[in-house]
């Protein structure tokens, strides 16, 4: 098995993160944040320029009106795009273009935003709520499209990521089943390997983020990267991020053919690390900052909190390390 990227897959990846550089960039991120915040979370603008790039149809088949590519491919996309803190319910939206009829369509083309959530998560927290088209529930039977008139949801005040709001919702109504069970059970792992690929890439941004400032903060007359302390959080950040790549690209490889490895390994094993990988490194890029990762002017927490968020959604720890024991 060749692991080594193509140069196709190379060019995808460094296109992909130019036009996060251009498109949504720093003082976008920060104005998203602190000032002009849209219902949901969701930019419409950023969202349409996202499905021109292929962002959502990128799996489908040419002939279907989409890019051809594999889950190796999007990961990569996935990656640039957690590096670059895109908000908004991406994964959803992606898996969503495979479905049949009005959902896959519309999410395929950029015309819906479709929010996804799991019938037995308790509570029932749905994300961007207010910016969703169409809301899935996956469940052990299939997909099902719920009627947003006939849902009632709180929404949380304080998230835990400013980026990504949340509404309660206490009981969902019935809906009508668009996809069957093994719909639901292949876009819980194709979301899972997605999911981790966006930690993949805010576990390397936090790394870059760390080692840059490390090189520039001087304490006591040198930078306070020549300190053991700061240098091995260093080298633990960038260890944790190379070995969840190796997972995460491993994991999206066999999905794309199931004769390189075991899906039922390697998928919670990628979720797995990229969490850990994710977390563990904004915790770890906090301290490198030292007071300021505290404080609301850096991007650290925001990076962290995201983590977080990234870490519950397509199966929790609990969950896949208890599939991944299930293959012993």
């Amino acid at each position: 098995m060749d692991f080594q990227l193509t140069s196709a897959q190379r060019d995808l990846a460094s296109g992909f993160r130019s036009f996060c550089e251009r498109r949504f960039d720093r003082d976008r991120l920060r104005g998203l944040v602190d000032r002009d915040r849209p219902p949901g979370m969701v930019d419409r603008e950023l969202w349409a320029e996202l499905a021109e790039t292929g962002v959502f149809c990128l799996r489908l088949a040419e002939d279907d009106g989409g890019v051809g590519l594999g889950t190796a491919e999007a990961a990569l996309v996935f990656e640039e795009a957690g590096r670059a803190l895109l908000p908004g319910p991406l994964v959803a939206t992606h898996l969503a273009a495979s479905l049949p009829g009005r959902v896959g369509t519309g999410a395929a083309s950029g015309d819906l935003v479709v929010g996804l959530a799991a019938a037995d998560q308790f509570p029932l927290l749905v994300e961007h709520l207010d910016a969703v088209d169409e809301l899935l529930i996956r469940s052990p039977d299939g997909i099902r499209r719920i009627d947003r008139s006939a849902l009632r949801a709180t929404a949380i005040r304080t998230p835990t990521d400013p980026c990504t709001p949340l509404h309660h919702v206490a009981t969902v109504p019935d809906g009508a089943l668009i996809a069957d069970a093994a719909a639901a059970e292949r876009l819980l792992r194709e979301g899972a390997v997605l999911t981790a690929a966006l930690q993949l890439g805010i576990a390397g941004k936090l790394t870059e983020m760390s080692t840059r400032y490390a090189r520039e903060r001087e304490q006591f007359g040198r930078v306070i990267g020549g300190f053991q302390a700061v240098k091995h959080l260093c080298a633990d950040m960038l260890v944790r991020t190379e070995v969840a790549r190796a997972a995460v690209y491993a994991a999206a490889v066999t999905l794309d053919d199931p004769e390189a490895g075991d899906p039922a390994v390697a998928v919670p094993t990628a979720k797995l690390m990229a969490d850990e990988a994710a977390t563990r490194n904004g915790k770890d890029a906090t301290q490198v900052h030292g007071g300021m990762g505290f404080t609301w002017e850096v991007d650290v927490h925001l990076y962290l909190k995201r983590a977080w968020v990234h870490a519950t959604q397509y199966g929790g720890p609990e969950e896949h390390e208890e599939a991944l024991a299930a293959t012993l």
